[in-house]
């Protein structure tokens, strides 16, 4: 409470921006940090793999269609395996267990082919603030690639605070997504995010600690149920200025 008695709001935090991702009408659309600024000399790497980031979520978009696509056409074991090993071999998508009946079994891997797309760029940890890529079990039993913050992480838990302590890879948050289905209809954003993800930040008012309730991050559980690959770019692509005294870094000086 504030002072005089009030309720004291926050804004709750990025991922109130999938909000305004899923009013977009384009296809693809590049997510940038606000912050993330390139003096003019960097200028020629940052867009050279902003191309191919571009470039790659296109052709995991056309894979990902090119398989429904066949699967609307017919079933078959070879399809179904094909699908199934894939998912494993490039997002990282694998099962407890899954149907033996052909069309069960198909129908659960069309489930996780049909979603949103994203490629996330990422650089080295160098000790920079910030979430990470992970490997992470859902709650049906299956795998997949997520971005997780440290506020996310169960620190009590020594595994889970050593996986995260010595993580080879930063989210600078430069991400790619793909925004539409195989027939080229809009995707519904919100039915991706992972609500449950929502998480309590330590704030202050006024000289004041507080605790705020923020939604699930923009791109943690946000987009959690969308199809992920990560893809490794120089650290010459990442110049964040989180205080005024980072522009006096290397990277800020022409």
């Amino acid at each position: 409470l504030c002072d005089d008695g009030s309720q004291l709001f926050r804004p709750a935090g990025h991922g109130a921006l999938i909000y305004n991702l899923n009013s977009v009408e384009e296809e693809l659309v590049s997510i940038k940090n606000i912050d993330n600024v390139a003096v003019e000399r960097l200028l020629p790497v940052t867009a050279l793999y902003k191309k191919v980031l571009i470039g790659r979520a296109l052709e995991l978009r056309d894979t990902i269609f090119g398989y429904l696509r066949s699967m609307d056409k017919g079933l078959s074991w070879d399809l179904v395996n094909e699908v199934e090993k894939w998912l494993d071999d490039v997002l990282c998508i694998s099962f407890d267990s899954l149907p033996t009946k052909l069309e069960e079994r198909a129908a659960v891997l069309r489930s996780k082919l049909d979603r949103p797309i994203r490629v996330c760029g990422m650089v080295r940890n160098l000790g920079e603030p910030g979430g990470g890529p992970f490997i992470i079990k859902g709650e049906d039993g299956s795998t997949s690639l997520q971005i997780l913050e440290g506020a996310q992480i169960n620190k009590e838990d020594a595994g889970s605070a050593s996986a995260f302590a010595h993580s080879t890879h930063f989210n600078p948050v430069d991400i790619i997504c793909c925004l539409r289905d195989y027939k080229g209809r809009r995707f519904d954003l919100l039915k991706h995010v992972d609500h449950n993800t929502g998480f309590i930040s330590f704030k202050s008012h006024q000289g004041r600690e507080l605790k705020a309730l923020e939604l699930p991050g923009l791109w943690n559980g946000a987009m959690s149920d969308w199809n992920t690959l990560f893809v490794e770019v120089p650290i010459d692509t990442f110049n964040p200025v989180k205080v005024v005294l980072d522009l006096l870094r290397e990277a800020h000086q022409n």
